[in-house]
This record gives structure tokens, sequence and C-alpha cells, in this order.
């Protein structure tokens, strides 16, 4: 009986057909085999450094400014600058955590940043829309609810209290996460005097925001509520944390137009004042014009990017009601399909509700509000009438708008 030749374990060839067979305890690896085992190695290790460096998140696949912009563009109308700092911030952020100082002692610090701009503008629905896009834990928090430690209401700590259940507890991914704090402008200081009134909510609570938006160890209660010596805490480092403000800020246009006038100089100066936009002062907004708000230049200074939303002209609101992914008509069509009715708006209703926001002053919020007016009576009525069509019409929304009015 001839001898059996020695094959290679994973080609299957013998010794005639390699120049090298390596032998082991069990069996025999080519040289080929070798050589195409070590590139799939270094292709699996290389692949583990850089998921490694970028805190779990693989480089290849995060996404660049100009889609985090394109991704924010199907949910939020205009707004194009404000789209352009969030989507840098959230970018650089991304290369922050796969940063390695060890090479050159350059370390990149975070930009935190802070948006300005009329209620109903998309502040918080650029925020929930980025929400969805982010390979990072994400939460949204209201500065509204906290107070000084000691006083009823939340600790400024109950901010990463949420971003820690968000992450499953996973204090790694709770150190890389980013937050939004909306309504920013809520805790401004009261008046320019702190020593007159105690201020609990205002003041107070920018204090103590200092050191999360800074970086530092700080310990987070799991559960959330208060402090108490008993409990036990979960170290959460801040450094890496993004943090994006949002606040309406509003009157704040005076404090902009009292800082133009008064560099008011010379005959060029008068020329310069001509070309202010007085309609949307906000575009002009500097960093001591949220110190002239209340805002402590503290707090001012660690949130370096500053950036303003644009208030929503009739094109904007019109486009609002029908083209993002999530809009007011779309939504309203969703609800009656699930009835099996067909809902239909005609232009001229649209434009009516339209002329009702712009009247009403309320931005994309006041959109929702008379659609929800006009559609509150079909809503009531059509599941049980049998149709299978609805159209509203123009004369149809004045009719429902005139009775909520002398409704109300």
């Amino acid at each position: 009986m001839p001898k059996k030749k020695d094959t290679c374990s994973f080609c299957g060839r013998d010794s005639s057909e390699v120049r090298l067979l390596i032998s082991g305890i069990n069996g025999f690896i080519c040289e080929d085999c070798a050589q195409q085992a070590y590139t799939i190695a270094q292709e699996h290790l290389v692949g583990d450094v850089k998921k490694k460096k970028t805190g779990g998140l693989n480089w290849e696949e995060l996404p660049k400014p100009t889609e985090i912009k394109a991704f924010l563009d199907q949910y939020v109308i205009g707004q194009d600058d404000a789209k352009r700092y969030i989507s840098v911030a959230v970018y650089n952020h991304y290369k922050r955590l796969g940063q390695d100082i060890s090479d050159d002692g350059v370390e990149i610090e975070k930009s935190n940043v802070i948006m300005v701009g009329p209620t109903g503008t998309g502040k918080t629905l650029i925020a929930r829309s980025i929400a969805r896009l982010l390979k990072v834990p994400f939460t949204i928090v209201d500065a509204t609810v906290f107070t000084e430690a000691g006083y009823v209401g939340e600790d400024v700590e109950s901010i990463l209290t949420r971003l820690l259940q968000v992450a499953d507890y996973d204090v790694k991914a709770t150190q890389r996460g980013i937050v939004f704090i909306d309504e920013i402008d809520k805790i401004a200081r009261k008046s320019d005097n702190p020593s007159i009134t105690r201020d609990v909510s205002g003041e107070g609570v920018q204090q103590g925001l200092l050191k999360l938006l800074e970086g530092s160890v700080v310990n987070v209660p799991p559960k959330g509520g208060r402090k108490h010596p008993d409990q036990d805490y979960v170290h959460v480092d801040t450094h890496n944390i993004l943090f994006i403000c949002g606040g309406a800020f509003d009157g704040i246009e005076d404090k902009i137009a009292k800082r133009l006038n008064t560099h008011v100089v010379g005959y060029n100066s008068v020329q310069n004042v001509a070309r202010i936009d007085r309609k949307n002062l906000m575009k002009y907004i500097q960093p001591q014009d949220l110190k002239a708000f209340g805002l402590i230049p503290e707090i001012i200074g660690r949130l370096p990017v500053l950036t303003h939303l644009e208030p929503l002209d009739r094109q904007a609101l019109r486009a609002i009601l029908t083209e993002p992914k999530n809009s007011i008509i779309r939504q309203q069509e969703k609800l009656f399909a699930m009835d099996g009715i067909t809902l239909r708006f005609e232009d001229d209703a649209l434009e009516y509700i339209v002329d009702k926001a712009i009247e009403f002053k309320l931005g994309a919020r006041g959109l929702r509000s008379i659609v929800e007016s006009i559609m509150i009576a079909p809503q009531y009525e059509m599941p049980s009438s049998g149709e299978k069509e609805f159209i509203v019409t123009r004369d149809f929304a004045i009719q429902q708008i005139e009775k909520a009015n002398l409704a109300a």
C-alpha cells in the first residue's frame, strides 16, 4: 500500500504541488495559505485597533459632515448654517474619540455648541433628528428643571444620569456621548447684580454646569433623584462628552440692537447701520450679547461655537407643512390612513394655514396648532362615518379656525 502524501489542511494540495508545507500537531499548511492567513489576521487586528481608537466605532462607517447635513435636510427645512455647525461639531466629536495623543502630544479639545434662535425655528428638531443618525449615546434634557444642589428640583448631575440610562449603564459608552441641553436661556441670571436675590434656578445652575461642560469626573446617582451619603455613585468623566445647547433667548434682539447702535460713530458707521437687517438681528449675535442677556462669562467661554437659526419666512413655513419625512400633513394623512380614509389638503387650504402661522408668529409650532384646530372635527367624525376620502378646502379651514376662535 503506497504511503499517503502529506496535504495542506486548508487547500488540500500535497507536497509535490507546493514549495513549502509547514507541519503542525494534527495537520499541515502550505506557504500560500499561511500568507493568506497572515493577511486576514492583519486586517482583523487593524480593524480592532481603529474601533478601539474611535471608542468602538468603525472609522470607515462614520458619517462625514456633508452626509450628516444631508440627513438633517430630510427632516429640517432651511437653517443651513446651523446644520453645518452641528454637522462639523458631531464629526469632530467622532475624531476626538479616535485621537492618539501619544504621537505628537497634540490633544484636540471639544468645542461645545450653543444655538440661538426664535421659538419654533427648529432647534429641538435638529437635536431629535440627529439622534436618529448618531452612533454614540445621545440624550435631550431641559434646563428649566434644574436648581442648585439642596433645593427642590433636579441637580445638574441628572443630565449624566439620563445619558447613562441611554447607554444601558455602560460608563465607557456614556463618556463618549452627546447631550443636547434645551432652553439654556431659562437659566440666565435675572439681574446684573448677583447679590440682590437668591436665584436658585439661574446663576447657581450655570455654576453647576461649568464642571460638566469643561470636563471633570462627576459622581452620578445611577437611578437619578437626590444625592444622599449612603448612595452608590457612578464616576463619569465628562472630558469627551459633547454638549450642544439651544435656547430662544427671547428679547436678546434688544441687546444686539443696543450694541450695534453704540458702535455708530461718523458717516461710515451711519451707512453701516443702514445696511443692518433689522428684521433679523439674530444673525449679528456675539458672545457679549449672551453675557448681557444673563449667561455668566465662564459658561459662555465653555460654549465656543455660537450659531443662530433664521426666522422662518413664508416659503420655509410652506415647505415645513409638506416636505419633511415627518411633516405635519404626512402625520395627519397617516392618522386617517390607519382608519382606511384618504386625506387630501388643497393648496389654498395650505396657503391659509401658512398665513395664520405668520399672523400668530409662533414659527413651525404655530403650524401644528393651526392644523390640529382644523382637523379636530374630521378626526372626531370621520372614523365612524364610513366615508373613504376627506378633502380639506380653504373654506373648511377658515370655518374651523373661526369656530375655534369663537370657542376661545
